[in-house]
């Protein structure tokens, strides 16, 4: 059985590689993702996977920092005009960018479902030689962003992954869902299809990534946690007047936003574990001789649990109110993105565990959990609903050399770990049987 999957992911390779080339040339930002969504949903169509898309799979008043209808609607001509499979996009115009591939193979069983993200940054990518997409030439066309964190590697592992599949597909049981999902930077799109029910019926759930600072050849099976996170925007809205004729006369936003800036990183940490904050942009005024009537703060929170965090959001928002009535402005607060903590659940990490120690040799090294981490992900939602529901969840890691931090104009990464994870994601797959028999002895 190995042999013959290591021929098939061999056969497969090199498109991982041109569909992960493709998809960084074209990146696309959250809410925005268009051309992928659509040649995702074309090539999962050709395989005959069963497919949701849309509204179908995110519910629309759940999404989080959706840009405005004119860049939506801006964003999808730009998508036709970059080969955008057009009889796709109606059903992701709007920026319901999502879609849910269902493989039944008919046969009693648990279902199984993987997550992976499909958006870019709102990055410049590098473009000198020294940059290998740049100096290869397909570095990103699109200004302003730019896929700085491998989810362009992550669409083409879930496609790869589909091939797969499909190709094996009489030695599977039960069901096989792949989300691909939109708007994970910011942690915006993953609330939106939980809350649509695309995980209810999952008993087995895996979110992947490239990279985070793992070395290549190793595979973190289980994530120890992600921080919980609030994302939000906060505006001061007073009143404009002459800072030298009628300074009484004004309402000062500038100043109710400094205010709540340094009264926030004044919050007190939490004894029980980390805890963050961090005001990241303000923005303000109009002119040296006027009352600045408008402020923009970008504010966010973190903690270890979801206590922890919802502990640091609670003082936030009484601080932000507290800065508007000193300054006798109004306020307004959205909620621009958010995620949970989430901790894997061990018997699936350690038949995962199992499953890529004897099977999967080209990994060199293979470890059951990874540190607590200090950034979010918002793949927490999916898995907290699974785990609630009495399933079982975990977050693969698969290392990879980058030339950069992510997040960086010169990210990229060593695209061998595409085939690793393929090969991993389906062994999991097809061996997937012998856990869930044993699990329910």
């Amino acid at each position: 059985m190995q042999t013959l999957l290591n021929e098939s992911i061999r056969q497969i390779a090199g498109q991982l590689q041109n569909w992960r080339r493709d998809f960084h040339h074209f990146a696309e930002s959250g809410w925005f993702e268009f051309r992928t969504a659509t040649l995702v949903a074309d090539e999962l169509h050709r395989l005959g996977y069963s497919l949701k898309m849309g509204k179908e799979v995110i519910k629309a008043d759940a999404r989080m920092g959706l840009p405005s209808v004119q860049a939506l609607q801006e964003q999808e001509q730009r998508a036709i005009q970059q080969g955008a499979k057009v009889e796709w996009l109606p059903h992701f115009s709007g920026g319901f960018t999502g879609i849910v591939a269902t493989l039944d193979t008919g046969k009693a069983g648990p279902t199984l479902a993987f997550r992976v993200d499909m958006d870019a940054l709102d990055l410049n990518e590098d473009q000198t030689h020294v940059h290998r997409p740049y100096a290869e030439d397909f570095y990103s066309c699109n200004a302003h962003m730019m896929h700085a964190c491998g989810h362009d590697g992550h669409t083409a592992i879930g496609l790869g992954l589909a091939r797969i599949l499909k190709q094996y597909e009489n030695r599977l049981t039960g069901k096989i869902k792949l989300i691909f999902q939109p708007a994970e930077e910011g942690t915006r799109g993953a609330k939106s299809m939980v809350e649509a029910g695309v995980v209810d019926d999952v008993d087995f759930f895996i979110a992947i990534h490239i990279g985070l600072g793992i070395p290549m050849g190793e595979l973190v099976c289980g994530k120890d946690s992600f921080l919980a996170t609030t994302k939000i925007d906060v505006t001061y809205r007073g009143a404009a007047s002459h800072a030298g004729g009628k300074p009484e006369e004004g309402k000062n936003a500038l100043l109710a936003a400094a205010q709540a800036t340094v009264g926030l990183h004044a919050i007190s940490h939490h004894s029980k574990g980390i805890s963050r904050i961090n005001v990241g942009v303000l923005q303000a005024g109009t002119g040296r001789n006027v009352i600045p009537d408008y402020a923009l703060m970008k504010v966010e929170t973190r903690g270890e649990t979801n206590e922890i965090n919802e502990f640091i959001y609670g003082h936030a928002l009484g601080v932000i109110e507290g800065a508007a009535k000193m300054q006798n402005v109004e306020y307004e607060i959205e909620l621009m993105g958010a995620a949970q903590s989430s901790k894997p659940s061990p018997a699936w990490v350690d038949f995962i565990y199992q499953q890529a120690q004897q099977h999967v040799p080209e990994l060199s090294s293979v470890v059951k959990s990874g540190r607590q981490s200090v950034g979010s992900e918002d793949a927490t939602y999916f898995m907290e609903r699974v785990k609630a529901n009495g399933g079982l969840a975990s977050y693969l890691i698969f290392g990879t050399e980058l030339s950069a931090g992510h997040h960086h104009g010169q990210f990229d990464f060593n695209e061998d770990v595409l085939a690793i994870a393929v090969k991993t994601l389906a062994t999991i797959t097809i061996n997937l049987p012998d856990f869930d028999a044993e699990r329910h002895q």
